[in-house]
């Protein structure tokens, strides 16, 4: 049976950096960075005072103050970026878009509404259960709500559900949307990862497990991948979608096709719940898989969007990619961690990753990893240090890998 070709038409970015894909992009190319002192709660007795927070984002720009209550900020940031996809791919009219019965949404996130579940457990403890607790709780801060509330907000029918693979979740969705196009059940879908956790518990958590940056005095600084003296990551928030279409469809009616997905690998690590599995065993397979899915050779592979966390992680995920792509890792091979400007948006982050090596292909321009003066002796790849990078790169790679072990890739060809 002949493969159905999947294409990427629009997407929508909310992040550190921008509240659209063309204010992100123009940050990552000029290696600015999105990090800075935590305004969202105080952080007077944490460990770590800095995060990637999303600033002047205004939902009323995309529905109504009465919408605004139904949900958790996570979802906020999922609705408003589905618009921006659909108007990307020039979709904004409902009668442009294929039936809606065959349009769906994959669109998850890796902790949910963790700030209203804060925000309602303290309204319960001062005025009780009856005027405490909103009648809106519930949907407010339930994953699949994000996939929900957008398939609400444009009538889409058709496969509707969220992922929840920690880190990997946005990569997991894209690809599990592009599976449920190639096999016939939908023509269009809206897929990625959203995620909104800079509080205390978010916050807190990473802290007590020793995985967040504590450098709050040099916030722009603190991510660092691949860096010698990096020491933890920096949360972020915000959400990176995708809308894909079989490449049938999308020529059919002449979209503007950013570029082609033409592979996806999952997996698993099965050694620890937080830990990567030593020399990126799992990251390994994950990647050969997804270029086995692709049909392509490692060597065709010209710039892959690092997991790169600024973590011990790094080290690992350095290693995984030598031994897939052997000599060309040490030479033609260009890696870079978008992370080091726009923090970890941990469930989001496969999303937004995804969409930024699809940018990188549309423009022929890789993004830097910033804060790379004295790399870690056994980082040792071209990870373009500093300073964006005009290149002519064919395939773009994605890799995201989350706590429980789990992996995923996805492989992105130029249109």
């Amino acid at each position: 049976m002949t493969r159905r070709r999947i294409a990427v038409t629009g997407t929508g970015v909310i992040s550190p950096l921008g509240l659209t894909m063309n204010e992100t992009w123009g940050s990552l190319i000029e290696g600015r960075s999105g990090i800075g002192p935590i305004t969202h709660f105080d952080t007077t007795d944490f460990a770590t005072t800095i995060a990637g927070e999303v600033r002047g984002f205004d939902p009323t720009v995309y529905f109504s103050k009465k919408y605004v209550r139904q949900m958790d900020l996570f979802i906020q940031y999922a609705v408003a970026s589905s618009f921006q996809a659909l108007d990307s791919a020039g979709l904004t009219d409902p009668a442009s878009r294929p039936d809606p019965e065959r349009c769906g949404v994959f669109v998850g996130a890796g902790l949910g509404g963790i700030i209203t579940i804060e925000k309602t457990h303290d309204s319960l403890k001062e005025k009780g259960p009856r005027r405490g607790v909103s009648p809106y709780f519930v949907p407010a801060i339930i994953v699949n709500l994000a996939a929900g509330q957008i398939s609400l907000f444009h009538g889409l029918k058709g496969p509707n559900f969220s992922h929840t693979s920690a880190c990997s979740t946005g990569a997991h969705s894209v690809g599990e949307a592009a599976r449920t196009i190639e096999r016939g059940d939908a023509d269009l879908m809206i897929a990625g990862g959203t995620e909104a956790t800079i509080s205390p518990l978010g916050v807190g958590g990473f802290n007590a497990a020793r995985a967040l940056s504590t450098r709050n005095d040099d916030p722009t600084a603190a991510s660092r991948p691949f860096s010698k003296d990096r020491d933890g990551f920096v949360m972020g928030e915000g959400c990176g979608v995708m809308v894909l279409e079989g490449w049938d469809t999308a020529t059919a009616r002449g979209a503007n096709i950013i570029a082609e997905l033409v592979g996806y690998g999952a997996n698993a690590d099965a050694h620890h719940i937080t830990a990567p599995s030593p020399n990126g065993e799992g990251a390994q397979r994950c990647m050969k898989l997804a270029l086995k899915d692709a049909g392509i050779e490692p060597s065709q592979v010209g710039y892959i969007n690092a997991h790169g966390t600024s973590t011990l992680a790094d080290t690992i995920e350095t290693r995984a990619i030598k031994g897939v792509f052997g000599a060309h890792a040490e030479s033609g091979l260009a890696v870079s961690s978008t992370k080091s400007m726009h923090g970890h948006l941990l469930g989001a982050a496969g999303g937004i990753e995804a969409a930024i090596c699809c940018e990188a292909l549309r423009t022929g321009k890789l993004p830097p990893t910033i804060n790379l003066h004295e790399p870690d002796p056994e980082c040792d790849l071209d990870y373009v240090p500093n300073t964006a990078r005009d290149a002519d790169v064919q395939y773009a790679l994605s890799n995201s890998f989350g706590f429980g072990g789990t992996n995923a890739t996805l492989v992105f060809r130029r249109a």
